[in-house]
């Protein structure tokens, strides 16, 4: 428990002292325009305020990341806060920060756009080459991934997949064609708020239920014993460190109304990020122990998990709209990794 509380404490120091000190190296500039005025188009540069931003950039950045990879990692034992906590501090937060602002800096620019402005244009095709294959296959993957858990949330005799499948996509081609502030804009706070209090919830039915958190220990409790070291760093790596989150804060770098909001929005949303990482991995380890985390995800992968978690702790109601919250990540960052995409093209 005092592991856990003071991993979360940690995160907010990180943004309030680290966070500063990385946004007064870069030196935002508060009365410089920002392409959402300098380039208005209407459908990608569009100003809008920090909250909205913030929404959106959390939830284009999280996907299954935060949720599934801490479950998996949990099967290490406590020493997966660490990873969790320095990566998000003085890794991925700070990468998410300076491929917005220095995307904020140039126009907007996507990642192919930047490459060939620093490292020269024959290079820039291999990271368009690159980038364009990265987003077509986690759009894919955050099309069957939310599918899936909608499909056992139904909990139907009936397997409803192919509709779903088809409602999801369908729903991803309008969300990236039309104007940012036309759905993305306007359901995204309210999708944001659901995925924070189903964190939340989750948090407090593990108070409730009284199971203990591991304490800190630096023993591998991994049941089948596989090494901690590299292996951790790619199984939390949305919640900790995540490259794909370079082709993501372009996107919001177009709607930022003025620099100053660079640390809330770009910063602080990868350590939130981090903060409902931290929830994931603590509820798995304290709720199950090792060998039943490793027997359910085995049998019905980091879903089964997810679900039982989610009931356990709010009950049949409240683990149903918590499940719905988790769900919600994937179907976000599907849709803006296909608008990236376009953007790129």
């Amino acid at each position: 428990m005092i592991t856990f509380i003071t991993a979360l404490v940690l995160l907010v120091l990180g943004y309030m002292f680290y966070g500063k000190f990385v946004d007064k190296t870069f030196q935002p500039n508060e009365t410089k325009d920002t392409p959402a005025h300098t380039m208005e188009d209407g459908v990608d540069f569009v100003p809008m305020n920090s909250n909205r931003n913030a929404f959106i950039q959390i939830l284009n950045i999280a996907g299954v990341g935060p949720i599934f990879g801490p479950i998996l990692g949990a099967l290490y034992g406590p020493i997966a806060f660490i990873w969790i906590v320095l990566g998000s501090i003085f890794a991925g937060a700070v990468h998410d920060y300076l491929t917005g602002m220095i995307s904020l800096r140039f126009g907007g620019a996507h990642l192919p756009a930047l490459a060939s402005r620093f490292l020269g244009k024959s290079f820039s095709h291999v990271v368009n080459f690159f980038a364009l294959l990265l987003l077509i296959l986690v759009g894919t993957v955050f099309v069957t991934a939310p599918a899936n858990m909608i499909n056992d949330v139904i909990g139907s005799e009936t397997s409803y997949l192919t509709i779903v499948l088809f409602a999801i996509f369908f729903y991803y081609i309008v969300a990236t064609l039309l104007p940012i502030d036309k759905i993305i804009g306007k359901i995204y706070p309210v999708l944001g708020l659901l995925l924070i209090l189903s964190a939340i919830g989750i948090c407090i039915g593990m108070f409730v239920i009284g199971n203990p958190i591991p304490e800190l220990t630096f023993q591998n409790m991994h049941p089948q014993n596989i090494p901690y070291f590299p292996v951790i760093f790619l199984t939390i790596s949305c919640g900790a460190l995540s490259g794909f989150h370079a082709t993501q804060s372009p996107i919001i770098s177009r709607t930022i109304n003025n620099e100053k909001d660079g640390r809330k929005v770009f910063y602080g949303m990868m350590i939130l990020e981090a903060a409902i990482a931290m929830v994931w991995a603590a509820a798995s380890m304290s709720i199950l122990d090792g060998d039943q985390l490793n027997e359910l995800l085995q049998n019905g992968g980091p879903t089964a998990v997810v679900n039982k978690i989610a009931i356990i702790s709010l009950g049949s109601i409240g683990g149903t709209i918590a499940v719905l919250g988790v769900i919600v990540l994937p179907i976000t960052s599907g849709d803006t990794s296909f608008r990236a995409a376009r953007m790129i093209i």
